[in-house]
């Protein structure tokens, strides 16, 4: 655990600062070290927290150990209460693992924006969804939308929320330029704007719907998109074009892949391409399969029963509206799950077809 920085200014009663003096004895500063003091439980903890930086090799293991042993009834007021961020954060850590102090740290508006960013990432569900209903804190820190977008608890409902936060979503055409008719220069400009001058083939390739066999151009693109930080992909996600999309779609971070599957310059061909994808995240296969004016198109629910990736509940409920031949086909593949092969065999069965 690594040592509160020496630049933490710390607020103490006179009361308390006569165990934390360097002047103080060392034998005071030892007993105040191991927490039996008369003092209410935040000042108690502040104590604790400047003695871990105590010259004293003793006084600082055993503040870091009654510091991070702090009771329970002791405990809870901290997390709660008009605690020193850095404390906060150096709580988050030693008790990463225990969802209901995340989730009061999580509340604690005392808590700093790096800590909300790390509890983000944990696998506490209650705790993604608390951070991911504070509009403020995303807005101002993208490390936090980052974070969400990569933990694997945060669902369908979470990333529309946040798409919808940051003023991104569906109906949210406003945050374009152009509005619903988006305006591809000024599209161009703003990308341009991010990757700075001399990079305007990027920029126009990166904007316009223009399929590119450039190998060297394709590899611009590629590098200057990982370049971008998580708002602006979901910005170009819903201005890009179909190069920026292709990127995209495939990013790790689920609020950046969603922004574009569902981004409104998005083409019924491109469907059908990423719905037999095994390169995009299951969320993406699963918000085309949920999509109706989508999976009207028979490729569609070809690409996404063939598709290893897509959820099996989804992929089982397009088997009944396939052709008998490429049931046939799906009976013999070993590329697809077992349980959709056997399925397709009693469809099969059911027709007297096999």
């Amino acid at each position: 655990m690594a040592e509160p920085s020496s630049k933490i200014r710390l607020t103490l009663s006179p009361q308390a600062e006569k165990y934390v003096r360097r002047d103080a004895a060392v034998g005071v500063r030892r007993m105040a070290a191991r927490g039996a003091l008369p003092l209410e439980p935040i000042e108690l903890a502040t104590v604790l927290f400047a003695l871990l930086h105590d010259p004293d090799p003793e006084v600082k293991e055993t503040a870091q150990k009654s510091f991070e042993e702090l009771p329970e009834h002791i405990l809870s007021v901290v997390l709660e209460g008009d605690t020193h961020p850095a404390m906060l954060s150096f709580l988050g850590q030693t008790h990463k693992d225990e969802e209901k102090y995340c989730e009061k740290l999580a509340l604690n508006p005392h808590s700093d924006d790096a800590l909300l960013a790390f509890l983000a990432s944990l696998p506490h569900r209650r705790v993604v969804d608390i951070i991911s209903n504070n509009q403020e804190r995303m807005l101002r820190c993208e490390d936090i939308v980052e974070a969400l977008g990569a933990n694997p608890l945060t669902g369908r409902a979470v990333v529309e929320r946040i798409l919808t936060f940051l003023g991104i979503d569906d109906q949210a055409q406003d945050a374009l330029p152009g509005g619903d008719e988006i305006n591809a220069e000024a599209a161009e400009a703003a990308v341009l704007a991010v990757l700075g001058q001399g990079m305007e083939d990027v920029a126009r390739h990166l904007v316009r719907d223009e399929k590119i066999d450039d190998e060297e151009l394709a590899e611009n693109l590629f590098a200057a998109v990982q370049k971008m930080t998580v708002l602006q992909k979901i910005k170009l996600a819903r201005m890009g074009g179909i190069e920026a999309r292709g990127l995209l779609i495939r990013d790790r971070n689920k609020v950046v892949a969603t922004s574009a599957i569902t981004s409104p310059k998005i083409s019924d061909n491109e469907v059908v391409t990423y719905a037999s994808a095994r390169n995009v995240s299951d969320e993406v296969l699963r918000l085309i399969a949920n999509k109706g004016e989508w999976t009207r198109i028979y490729q569609v629910k070809l690409n996404l029963a063939n598709n290893p990736r897509c959820p099996l509940t989804a992929s089982m409920k397009f088997l009944n509206y396939l052709q008998d031949k490429d049931l046939k086909k799906m009976v013999k593949s070993k590329d697809i799950p077992s349980a959709i092969s056997r399925q397709a065999r009693r469809i099969l069965g059911k027709k007297g077809k096999l």
